[in-house]
């Protein structure tokens, strides 16, 4: 049997597997290292360590949401717009959630690929609300706010954060219509001039 060599996607694809299956807390350079039949060693030729793994793991988890976001997204406006990208967020949770926890794991801050793949998350749902009479500063403070507010429910929900035995999708669907009544309170403020919008 002719072993395929191994590469830096194939490490991250074993450390993913691990993780979604058992948690981010699972992953260690051994396990990869015995799941891909190497010793812990040959992992040093493709990732410089621990935090350089879980730092990918969080790279391609964002990946991962900007393009599920950016899908949802298409051919929907206005206060669907909201709920489908909620939706589609949740939904990447539920999936993925051990790739969705590395997003969490490594500090984004000051490191320039982490910190444009975060902008690039926050661009994907300021363009989608084109549909909302908001300039662009507002859309860019509103792609913020229901970034904030997604992942903290998404993050409580996958971590039984919401115990009572309540419906979890009407506890949803109240998050999205707190958030569009503050959308729509944003679009009719009057503007720096002091004429309504």
């Amino acid at each position: 049997m002719v072993r395929t060599p191994l590469d830096t996607e194939k490490v991250v694809d074993e450390a993913a597997r691990i993780a979604d299956a058992e948690g981010l807390d699972a992953v260690t350079l051994t396990r990869v290292a015995d799941r891909l039949g190497v010793r812990q060693p040959a992992l040093y030729r493709h990732v410089e360590g621990f935090d350089d793994l879980i730092r990918s793991l969080g790279l391609r988890g964002r990946k991962l949401l900007a393009d599920r976001l950016s899908t949802a997204a298409q051919g929907v406006a206005g206060p669907d717009v909201v709920q489908a990208l909620g939706h589609a967020w949740r939904g990447v949770v539920r999936d993925a959630p051990g790739l969705y926890a590395a997003t969490d794991r490594y500090p984004c801050a000051g490191d320039p690929e982490l910190e444009d793949a975060v902008e690039e998350i926050v661009t994907i749902i300021a363009r989608s609300l084109g549909g909302f009479d908001l300039d662009n500063s507002q859309r860019i403070h509103v792609a913020r706010a229901l970034r904030s507010s997604f992942h903290g429910f998404a993050h409580l929900e996958s971590g039984d954060g919401h115990p009572h035995p309540h419906d979890l999708e009407d506890t949803f669907s109240g998050l999205v219509d707190l958030l569009l009544a503050g959308i729509r309170q944003l679009e009719s403020a009057p503007d720096m001039a002091g004429s309504p919008r």
